[in-house]
């Protein structure tokens, strides 16, 4: 995506709680190189069942992505968004992930919210107006 950034300050994960977020990104970049279409797809399958993801939740998910990660701290926005909401669906929990795109200027984003509010993200993304959302959702 193309948001400018700065990497984000990198808190130590102790090892055993080290795995669950390296499997979340590990996955995410796999899930990222697929089609718009596709990863909505994966993550609307992922997200049934789990119950809407608070604030602090996905707050310490996002927080644990980003200790296991130089990439997802820095302009990753896709692969760290994505496994953020993995990583709160493997915790039982789904945030609304998104992503999207405004033209003047040119700025493409991918997200999570939590609480109808974006989670520990840039200024300006409360302005991208979302292309894809996939939202919590109940077991069918």
């Amino acid at each position: 995506m193309s948001v400018p950034s700065v990497f984000q300050e990198r808190r130590r994960l102790p090892p055993h709680r080290r795995p669950l977020p390296l499997l979340a990104v590990g996955a995410a970049h796999l899930i990222g190189r697929l089609s718009p279409l596709r990863i909505r797809r994966i993550l609307t399958a992922c997200s049934r069942g789990g119950r809407p993801a608070t604030y602090a939740e996905a707050a310490r998910a996002r927080a644990d992505v980003v200790a296991v990660s130089v990439r997802c701290a820095g302009q990753g926005c896709l692969p760290r968004s994505i496994a953020t909401a993995l990583l709160c669906r493997a915790r039982g929990t789904w945030p609304t992930w998104r992503t999207g795109m405004r033209t003047v200027p040119m700025v493409a984003h991918a997200w999570v919210e939590a609480e109808g509010r974006p989670v520990d993200d840039l200024p300006l993304t409360p302005g991208i107006p979302p292309l894809i959302t996939v939202a919590p959702r109940a077991r069918s």
